[in-house]
């Protein structure tokens, strides 16, 4: 089914059943590309962990992201200071990066022009099949530095498309998250590309698939985004990965300065920020802003996961998980108060500890041994 054009091409939905809007208006907003399916089109269903199958036979047409002759970042890349292209380029293994819906197909957001603002070539999303460690999988990131990295029709529609490309071939997906959100100019379609993204991770998931996501980037993972990053198989987060459904704006517009200053920036990162997800459970893991840093959590938490069922017994564990955090955390009032009931002695001093310091002590508290997912 059609569901958008741009720059003359069509995107195409899987057969999936549509998704009905207000109004009884009916949105296919997170259909597969089509071009995702042709280029996945071979693959065996056995390369999901471990298999070596071969690169697509048109991938030597496609350059690795960037300049063909970059190779690997320097050590110590800033993962947060890095555009979503540049961290790709450090995260995968060396020139085996083949894009799906690439730069040359020109496929943007038929909803930008309408309001007088430039589109991207990517639409702020690239996806492809690459290999991380040997392992063959598929990869996704978001661009922060275009319109946040929000989620849009063509947007959720390449990540959607990806998932379900996933479901098919049983391979490990990794994606880098950077986003506020949905975008305001495409309201309907993002919020429902983001419906039809948790849709396909959670059939994803459902069959064996490992997804795994990345925080670290400068828009964070709000909105849509943090939803999405809970239903991952694992988290990876920085310092600077900020994760929450409701950006500090929108608390502070909602309910008041009293409630949630958005402009005071020590709240804001002890409550949202990647230390504080970290020790309380939302993260597996916490690692240092660099590149080298992040694909080494990512080689780890696909090891780690790709074991794990996805079922109802899964999710009654985490379902348990979570009331048990409720009732643990019940009277607290900050996060400075949930770090003393983990068991931090000096809580004030957490915001300041540097890396090593910091991974020592969230290793020891309970709260982030006890992860079901």
């Amino acid at each position: 089914m059609r569901i958008g054009t741009a720059g003359g091409a069509t995107l195409e939905a899987a057969d999936e059943p549509a998704t009905g809007g207000a109004g009884g208006t009916v949105s296919r907003a997170a259909g597969a590309p089509a071009s995702v399916a042709a280029d996945m089109a071979g693959v065996p269903a056995g390369a999901a962990t471990g298999a070596t199958a071969d690169p697509p036979a048109n991938a030597a047409t496609r350059p690795p992201i960037g300049s063909a002759n970059a190779g690997r970042l320097a050590a110590g890349t800033s993962w947060y200071e890095a555009s979503a292209r540049q961290r790709l380029a450090g995260l995968v293994d060396t020139g085996t990066f083949s894009e799906f819906v690439g730069p040359r197909e020109r496929m943007t957001s038929p909803h930008l022009p309408l309001f007088e603002l430039p589109g991207q070539f990517d639409d702020g999303m690239i996806v492809g099949r690459a290999r991380l460690a040997g392992q063959p999988m598929l990869v996704a990131a978001q661009e922060g530095r275009f319109m946040g990295g929000a989620f849009g029709e063509v947007h959720g529609a390449k990540l959607t498309g990806l998932l379900r490309a996933a479901r098919d071939v049983r391979q490990p997906v990794v994606i880098l998250f950077d986003t506020g959100g949905v975008r305001l100019q495409e309201a309907n379609a993002g919020e429902i590309a983001v419906s039809e993204i948790i849709r396909a991770m959670l059939d994803a998931r459902a069959v064996g698939v490992s997804v795994v996501g990345l925080v670290g980037g400068r828009a964070g993972c709000y909105g849509g985004g943090g939803i999405i990053a809970a239903c991952c198989s694992a988290l990876a987060v920085s310092e600077a990965g900020r994760i929450g459904v409701s950006g500090p704006e929108v608390i502070e517009s909602r309910h008041g300065v009293d409630e949630f200053d958005s402009r005071d920036r020590a709240l804001v990162w002890r409550t949202m920020g990647g230390k504080h997800r970290r020790l309380s459970g939302g993260a597996e893991r916490f690692v240092d802003d660099t590149i080298d840093a992040f694909r080494h959590a990512a080689i780890e938490l696909v090891a780690q996961t790709s074991a794990v069922a996805f079922d109802i017994a899964t999710l009654e564990a985490e379902h348990a998980r979570l009331a048990k955090r409720i009732e643990r955390f019940r009277g607290c009032h900050d996060a400075l108060d949930m770090w003393h009931a983990l068991g931090a002695s000096d809580a004030a001093s957490i915001p300041a500890l540097d890396y090593p310091a910091f991974t020592a002590l969230a290793d020891r508290l309970s709260e982030v041994s006890d992860g079901a997912r």
